[in-house]
């Protein structure tokens, strides 16, 4: 027995230790993460701090809402314990003999009524606020796809914008080492972010090309789903310079973590330099459809498209992963018949799994459908010009 007892001391002082040590990594590793300023902080319990009117009113509101609810706590369970304490058998009291008080039931049902009553009457200012987008100065679209945002520009300054919002591919490889460094903005940064002026309203309007998105940006106080087939919309006016950070806040599949959300807001004029800036270069972007391309130049066209929007999923090598389907060696990239290959970009397969790319532009999919027949092992020789991707889409 006292062999026992000395292999349990034993055990339990290493258990300590081990837990001791393991504490120890966990706040070296956190002492190396700073709060992100417009993003989550370490060891955060409250709301982000407030950068909009209504993101001030929400914060209010949740403070009034949680003493409202303490004060009810200690009330209704001070009154029960008291009552437990003071009145238990052994003190010598009896139960009451009596059936249901009139009194006592109007108390419990106009008392709560008058409450829940007065906590809506709270909210309303700021609920009706949420819902009114008339009068925008900047109306942006954002569409949820799997898994990563598109935004357009619809009115106002900038109108005519487009782009995709991607999670930064060394965000991406971190995450799959299974030992991402600890960076402050892990899983947040994307290579193109939703640029706006300060003290601007912007009204953002969501929807989804596959499954239901959300649109979220906790500082402005902002969540939206975003739901195919349909229209919805929010907005927000920020009142500080900065960056924000949110995430698509709706289950969205596999890769729900990596739909990062990160609004720019700068002075006014810094905004209209962006938008100069973005203007030009769409505009020695927009490529002629029926140019004829040679092979190197959609090739080296097409390895961009494809680490910006196929490597996360297919790997950079075209390996594949898991239920994703390899491109190396693959019959439908293969094959003299390129029209298979080009649908499934269009108009995506697999139920969702692989989502439709009818986003991109005629070059842009003619250059990594081109590239992926090229690439690796799959030296087809073949080419695919944007013309054929014009036609496929008729």
């Amino acid at each position: 027995m006292m062999k026992m007892d000395h292999l349990f001391a034993a055990q339990a002082r290493r258990a300590a230790l081990a837990l001791a040590a393991l504490s120890g990594m966990s706040a070296a590793v956190a002492s190396t993460v700073n709060d992100l300023p417009g993003g989550p902080a370490v060891n955060q319990l409250n709301l982000h701090p407030a950068v909009t009117r209504i993101a001030a009113d929400v914060s209010s509101l949740h403070i009034a809402m949680l003493v409202i609810c303490l004060v009810i706590f200690v009330a209704v369970f001070g009154v029960m314990f008291y009552s437990i304490f003071k009145h238990r058998k052994s003190l010598g009291h009896k139960p009451a003999q009596f059936h249901e008080s009139v009194a006592v039931e109007i108390a419990w049902t106009v008392i709560p009524f008058i409450i829940v009553i007065g906590m809506g009457a709270m909210a309303t200012r700021s609920v009706v606020a949420m819902k009114d987008t008339t009068n925008a100065d900047i109306t942006i679209k954002a569409t949820g796809y799997q898994w990563k945002w598109g935004y357009d520009y619809l009115k106002g300054e900038g109108e005519g914008i487009s782009f995709l919002a991607t999670l930064d591919a060394k965000h991406r490889m971190m995450s799959d080492s299974g030992k991402p460094e600890a960076i402050d903005n892990y899983l947040l940064k994307v290579d193109n972010a939703v640029v706006v002026p300060v003290d601007k309203k912007i009204r953002i309007i969501t929807t989804a090309n596959d499954v239901i998105h959300a649109w979220a940006v906790p500082a402005f106080a902002v969540k939206q789903d975003a739901i195919p087939g349909f229209v919805r919309d929010t907005w927000f006016r920020a009142e500080k310079i900065g960056d924000y950070y949110g995430q698509c806040q709706e289950l969205c599949g596999k890769e729900h973590a990596y739909m990062p959300i990160h609004v720019k807001v700068v002075s006014q004029e810094d905004y209209s330099k962006w938008v100069d800036g973005e203007k030009k270069k769409a505009a020695a972007k927009a490529d002629d459809p029926n140019k004829e391309w040679k092979l190197a130049e959609l090739v080296a066209r097409g390895e961009k498209v494809y680490n910006a929007n196929c490597a996360a999923c297919h790997k950079a090598d075209g390996a594949g992963a898991g239920p994703i389907k390899g491109l190396v060696g693959s019959k439908i990239v293969l094959a003299d018949d390129n029209s298979q290959q080009i649908s499934v970009l269009l108009n995506g397969a697999g139920g969702g799994s692989m989502p439709a790319w009818k986003q991109l532009s005629d070059t842009e999919i003619a250059a990594v459908v081109t590239y992926t027949k090229n690439a690796w092992a799959n030296q087809t020789g073949q080419v695919v010009q944007p013309a054929d991707i014009k036609t496929a889409r008729k």
